[in-house]
């Protein structure tokens, strides 16, 4: 029974913890990357609250590992999607029923979890099996993650809020209610957060999840189940199942009670998604929602007023950080030929310092690709520009698979703006660079503009405010992420809501209101404190 009106706590953003030599968080997380190191895990799905294993097994490592093996994860088929469905609707009545803050209440516990006995854990599994280093675990597989928790029930609460107003006699309310049917959560590999995030914001809102992870992430992806579980969400709310991508995927949107997708991946797959649903739309009891980020080939403009160390930082940075597994690494960019011959020098001087290795070695800036069919991708990649008679490199271009996915930090030159790896999001750490002139400001902002079909996120450099309003101007809707005088990634929740249109997705903007919106279907009652009884109005009446 409820009893008052329930304020959830204000949220703050998740301290980034810095790790440095001697530092008690840096002891703890060496702690817990050695006991996950020294040990085979067995991962079963979690279907209705239960294990579930199969005969079907398949091995994980490390990307910059392969030789070392941390575990296996039972995968599983078309028969254990459709417990996972079964299993979601059984607990749907129960769930929804329960009032906004208890459920509320689990997701706050599981933030401080996170933030407590399971930082190290969660982290350490985001090093080993995705290959972060440190900080880059530190900002996604914890910080992230807790901030998703702990501001999107504060959202869900200011939703609840939304009311109408009310005439006399009349009382009008809004009832905030779940989508009917199941929701299909499809995570990736490359943030820990986006897969803890895309089955619990619609599971706040009262929906029941069916959750994919991508393989790659399985290993975390069960640190997660483990911590919700341990925070006491209830069995069937979200079921945790490891089949492939089409099985899942066939089996979920052949089901009348599939009520939407929250998806994180690659364009054409979402493409596909699209595809199914709309012909199978007469088979469903309601519209699905359709909730997407995909990719992203996103830029850094620089105008002739920029700082060139400005520049070459955001680019080092916003380039290589993970690899370039971020939806919004910097790709490509943009840069007047009177500052290039400085941005060239400097972005050569800070690339020579960087380390390449494993995670486990704190020093190393730069880590493995995820698996060999993207280190063969980008492999593929960086020999065509090699080849190219309008390209070439001019930073990095060595790769190796012999102990793991490494793929030095490669910058390209080309004179086309058009060239391939100017379009074509390429998910690693490759960055290709066009110089332009710089009278020619405004034509080659509209050249940014078309040039590909993503808008994910983007960057303009400039002292001259006129530059940064012009830019803003011309790339208003080549970005869903805009950053002045910053380098394109690095989005935080409740401060910069992310997502981008085109071909990156549905811009929903994960980390604020809109998102958990998308997730409820809103009732509205109309209750009337003195009925008429009298059809007669009043204008019926005789002079």
């Amino acid at each position: 029974m409820s009893n008052g009106r329930f304020v959830i706590p204000t949220p703050k953003n998740e301290p980034v913890l810095n790790y440095a030599p001697g530092s008690k968080e840096r002891a703890e997380l060496q702690a817990a990357i050695k006991e996950l190191r020294s040990k085979e895990v067995d991962v079963p799905m979690i279907i209705d609250g239960k294990e579930v294993r199969t005969d079907n097994l398949h091995r994980m490592h490390p990307p910059h590992d392969i030789k070392h093996t941390l575990g296996h994860y039972h995968q599983g088929g078309e028969e254990h999607v459709k417990m996972a469905i079964d299993a979601s609707l059984k607990a749907k009545d129960k769930w929804m029923n329960m009032p906004w803050q208890e459920r509320a209440a689990i997701f706050l516990k599981a933030a401080d979890l996170l933030a407590g006995p399971y930082r190290a854990k969660i982290n350490a599994a985001t090093m080993l099996a995705q290959s972060k280093n440190a900080y880059q675990a530190e900002i996604d597989s914890a910080c992230e993650l807790i901030d998703f928790y702990r501001f999107n029930v504060k959202f869900m609460e200011q939703i609840h809020e939304m009311q109408p107003q009310s005439s006399p006699t009349i009382w009008n309310r809004t009832e905030w209610r779940p989508l009917e049917g199941f929701i299909f959560a499809l995570t990736p590999f490359n943030f820990t957060a986006i897969a803890g995030n895309l089955q619990t914001s619609p599971a706040m809102m009262g929906n029941t999840v069916v959750w994919k992870p991508s393989k790659t992430q399985v290993y975390s992806a069960a640190v997660i189940m483990e911590v919700l579980m341990k925070a006491g969400l209830p069995a069937g709310v979200i079921n945790l199942v490891y089949a492939s991508g089409p099985v899942a995927a066939q089996t979920v949107m052949d089901h009348p009670d599939f009520a939407g997708i929250h998806f994180t991946g690659s364009t054409g797959v979402f493409h596909s998604i699209w595809e199914k649903i709309g012909n199978n739309i007469k088979k469903y009891k309601s519209y699905p929602r359709i909730v997407g980020e995909t990719g992203g080939k996103d830029f850094v403009f620089a105008h002739k007023s920029a700082v060139p160390a400005e520049v070459a930082t955001a680019l080092v940075r916003g380039a290589f950080e993970y690899q370039g597994q971020k939806c919004s690494a910097a790709s490509r960019a943009y840069i007047p030929a009177s500052m290039w011959d400085e941005v060239k020098s400097l972005m050569e001087k800070d690339l020579a310092s960087i380390k390449m290795g494993p995670t486990e070695d704190f020093g190393n800036f730069v880590n493995a690709v995820i698996d060999e069919s993207s280190f063969d991708k980008l492999s593929d990649a960086i020999e065509k520009i090699k080849a190219a008679p309008d390209a070439e490199i001019i930073m990095g271009g060595g790769y190796d698979k012999s102990k793991g996915f490494f793929i030095e930090p490669t910058v390209a030159l080309t004179t086309n703006p058009d060239f391939f790896s100017m379009e074509e999001e390429l998910f690693g750490p490759i960055l290709t660079i066009f110089v332009y002139d710089g009278e020619k400001f405004e034509e080659t902002l509209e050249t940014c503009d078309k040039t590909s079909m993503y808008a994910l996120t983007g960057s303009i450099f400039a002292k001259d405010r006129d530059a940064v309003i012009t830019a803003q101007e011309k790339l208003r809707f080549a970005a869903g992420n805009f950053y002045i005088n910053d380098k394109p990634t690095g989005a935080v929740v409740g401060q910069q809501p992310f997502g981008g249109a085109r071909g990156s997705g549905t811009n929903d903007k994960a980390g604020s209101m809109i998102n958990l919106l998308r997730w409820a279907s809103p009732r509205s009652l109309k209750e009337n404190f003195v009925p008429p009884v009298d059809y007669r109005y009043p204008f019926l009446q005789s002079e």
